[in-house]
């Protein structure tokens, strides 16, 4: 089965706060470290942490949330992602990502 996730990426604790969707969540999260696209607004703030995400069935569903995340005030977001993580920390730190073939690409 396939999942589709709404995630936050963040530059830092109370920083800069970048809301996504995607369906392939560590391909997605390696893009946003390695700065794929660098003139996407991720890149030039540099959000490459991941500090929450929502795990949905089908697409239709992630892509209502994440519309109505981006309409949320700041305090509401703040507020949701310090219920699931009070530190900010990076979720993504202990996926093992493998980023050799988006450093292949790169050079």
């Amino acid at each position: 089965m396939k999942f589709w996730y709404v995630y936050i990426m963040s530059n830092k604790p109370n920083g800069v706060i970048y809301i996504g969707v995607t369906d392939d969540i560590e391909e997605r999260i390696k893009e946003h470290k390695l700065k794929m696209n660098p003139n996407s607004f991720s890149a030039r703030y540099n959000c490459d942490k991941l500090i929450y995400f929502e795990e949905f069935d089908r697409n239709k569903e992630a892509m209502i949330r994440e519309k109505r995340f981006k309409k949320w005030k700041r305090d509401w977001k703040i507020k949701l992602i310090e219920e699931m993580n009070p530190s900010w920390m990076d979720l993504s730190l202990n996926w093992n990502l493998d980023n050799r073939k988006f450093k292949n690409e790169r050079e």
